[in-house]
């Protein structure tokens, strides 16, 4: 029989707003792993003539379209979005499939390459429940909400209750870290080099 090569595993990787699991995904990645970024994905399917423009001008009309690109009118969808959960349901239930179908693409590309790891990195992996039949394990970038709310005010200029609603339509902690096989702590006083022996420590963990 031809000999064939084991199949990556496939990492989810998650964590709330402001958590550092972008870091952590990075350095992951300085290891060897490939990356899938549900986030960038996401951005490239509502930007100019992303696969996700028609069916959001649509659903939701030309003013939530920036009328010199063609892409999503971020701050507009927002604020949409937050104010009413049925628009932000009725947003996700267009991109969400497309995000899923382009991280499969991606994924299987990573695989031909070799790539023994393949990271997720999503968000809203625990919110969406579309993941849990496509990954092979979770490790969840934990911190508390305080520290979330510190580090994205400092990172992003915006203001503590805009933070503060941003973690309140995410999971709740608790159930973020229910979901986890491996949980790496962040904390503020977490320095780079304790979040990179951790990272690394994780990595060994799944075969990296």
């Amino acid at each position: 029989m031809p000999h064939r090569e084991p199949r990556p595993l496939r990492l989810g990787l998650t964590g709330g707003i402001g958590s550092g699991k972008s870091t952590v995904g990075h350095m992951w990645v300085a290891l060897g792993a490939a990356l899938i970024d549900a986030d960038q994905i996401a951005r490239e399917v509502t930007g100019p003539q992303g696969a996700a423009m028609e069916a959001i001008r649509a659903a939701f009309g030309s003013d939530f379209v920036d009328g010199e690109t063609g892409a999503l009118d971020r701050a507009r969808m927002r604020a949409l979005a937050f104010s009413r959960p049925e628009a932000r349901a009725q947003l996700e239930a267009i991109v969400h499939p497309l995000v899923t179908l382009h991280s499969t693409l991606k994924a299987q590309q990573a695989m031909d390459d070799g790539h023994r790891l393949v990271v997720f990195d999503i968000p809203l992996l625990v919110e969406s429940g579309r993941w849990a039949g496509r990954l092979d394990a979770v490790v969840v970038v934990d911190c508390s909400a305080e520290t979330q709310i510190a580090r994205v005010m400092r990172r992003s200029g915006l203001a503590r209750e805009v933070v503060q609603g941003i973690i309140a339509s995410q999971a709740s902690r608790p159930v973020r870290r229910a979901a986890a096989d491996a949980v790496i702590a962040n904390e503020m006083d977490c320095t780079l080099e304790n979040l990179h022996t951790q990272a690394r420590q994780a990595a060994t963990l799944f075969g990296l």
